[in-house]
């Protein structure tokens, strides 16, 4: 029996019965299109035999096209001979051309794979220690600990490094390396050795599933940060675990983050909702293709009323269910909301699983906002918008070893290099792209500062010096350079 589940916003659901009708129903309809087309194709094959001309008539039914040249193709296309299950793979191909051709960039048909991973990729859940982390220079750091996870157990700190994991030494090596180091069947025992301070510290980890859709912490003695990276099946529990945290701290203000959430379930959206807004209080609005309208609604009485004042950062990166919240947030809690344009995905999906564990994501409707605001493809835009500096929204790449860049000249390089300049605040003097002998003075102090010698020309070097720097700086003190972030503090201010 296939089933419908809903991933990013409502879904008008049948019952199992009505389900198993409809399902019986089409295979019937198919297997009579089936005994036409073979009936069909015999006739045909016998006249080409008997070298006999023969009208045969059309068969107009849905599917009978498609049969028979999926039929035909199997069974008489030269080519068909190297493919492997050529049936089911000419099957696939006609369902991704009906997807592609659509127009519609978010109605995706997934594999049993494709399927898995999306799946997967919602639920952002996995089995570990808990820890988010980075790497610079070839050292990994730990940037956070979430809340109840085998981590914060074991009194692993932020800023602690990770040195060894199970006895090997990890220096060098990709997060992506480490992290499935440290990942692995649950109940199993991890061996980390950090480096803290000046002391290396060992840790035994018993391994557990990890929630990590959302993290939060207290800012100060009454200011709380809470990000939601996405609306997966389990980030409403998380989120109420951090608003608790909160409440028991005593925090009567919250910044909430959406910014880089790209949605994820409506049912979720509604849950985290009610932890701001009261019961019965409209949150969206889908209208169908048949222009009805159906409306979601806060269905419990769940507000922290402790939060006296709540603003909310968004970026060119919330979309979907994260704009949804935002809108909601701003026209029913009237929540200012800080950052810049959001993505503008104003579209719902519903994804519909397959027996063979393949699936279709449909665009069935377009939300609406409380107000009955469209924000498809021209996103929200925010009452207070703070950009961050351009060296984190411009598209960047690494030099490679046979790339040098002389003064007067122009190159996209140099346009990373002189952003990246300005951000650790050495004036380069533009940040166009040429190579000016002021931009040169920067680097040169730059590269002094840094122990890097003289500098005639950006090389691969001095570009990836700049570049870690950059990143280290963010890391180390993002709480501080975050313009952001430091706005929605200047606006919670008394």
């Amino acid at each position: 029996m296939e089933e419908e589940k809903v991933v990013i916003h409502l879904e008008k659901h049948r019952w199992p019965d009505e389900v198993s009708a409809l399902s019986r129903q089409r295979w019937a309809n198919r297997l009579l299109i089936v005994m036409v087309v073979v009936a069909f194709l015999s006739g045909w094959l016998i006249s080409a035999q008997l070298n006999v001309t023969t009208l045969t008539p059309v068969d107009n039914s849905r599917y009978a096209r498609l049969d028979a040249i999926v039929n035909t193709l199997s069974s008489t296309w030269f080519y068909g001979k190297d493919i492997t299950n050529i049936e089911e793979t000419l099957i696939e191909r006609a369902i991704r051309g009906m997807i592609e051709e659509n127009g519609d960039p978010y109605t995706e048909y997934f594999s049993p794979e494709e399927y898995l991973e999306f799946s997967n990729s919602i639920t952002s859940s996995f089995v570990g220690i808990g820890v988010q982390i980075y790497n610079l220079d070839g050292v990994t750091v730990v940037e956070k600990v979430f809340r109840n996870s085998p981590a914060e157990s074991f009194g692993v700190l932020p800023g602690d490094i990770i040195f060894k994991v199970d006895g090997v030494d990890v220096t060098g090596l990709e997060v992506s390396e480490i992290a499935s180091k440290v990942r692995g069947e649950r109940n199993t025992v991890v061996s980390i050795e950090f480096i803290r301070g000046n002391s290396n510290i060992i840790k035994d980890i018993v391994r557990d599933q990890i929630r990590s859709s959302a993290f939060g912490e207290m800012l100060n003695q009454d200011t709380a940060i809470l990000e939601i990276y996405q609306f997966g099946s389990d980030t409403a529990s998380q989120v109420k675990d951090y608003l608790d945290f909160f409440k028991d701290s005593n925090a009567t203000k919250l910044i909430i983050d959406l910014r880089d959430n790209g949605g994820g379930f409506l049912d979720t959206l509604l849950k985290i909702s009610a932890f701001f807004l009261d019961k019965d209080t409209l949150i969206i609005q889908q209208q169908l293709r048949d222009g009805r309208v159906e409306q979601g609604f806060v269905a419990t009485q769940s507000r922290y009323v402790n939060f006296k004042d709540i603003v909310i950062l968004v970026n060119q990166n919330s979309a979907s269910a994260s704009e949804v919240l935002a809108a909601a947030m701003s026209e029913q809690g009237n929540f200012t909301l800080i950052g810049t344009t959001t993505f503008g995905k104003g579209t719902v999906q519903i994804t519909r699983p397959f027996s063979d564990g393949s699936a279709l994501k449909v665009t069935t409707a377009q939300w609406l906002s409380p107000e009955g605001n469209s924000i498809q493809d021209t996103g929200i835009t925010p009452d207070v918008e703070v950009f961050l500096h351009p060296f984190f929204t411009t598209t960047r790449q690494l030099m490679s070893e046979e790339d040098l860049v002389n003064v007067d000249t122009v190159s996209d390089f140099v346009k990373v290099a002189q952003m990246a300049l300005d951000f650790l605040d050495y004036n380069p003097g533009r940040m166009d792209g040429y190579f000016s002998v002021q931009t040169l003075e920067a680097l040169n102090a730059f590269a002094s500062d840094s122990s890097l010698g003289s500098v005639e020309q950006l090389t691969p070097m001095i570009y990836r010096s700049l570049y870690t720097q950059v990143y280290r700086e963010w890391y180390t003190n993002k709480r501080q350079l975050d313009p952001q972030l430091l706005k929605a503090l200047e606006l919670l201010k008394p």
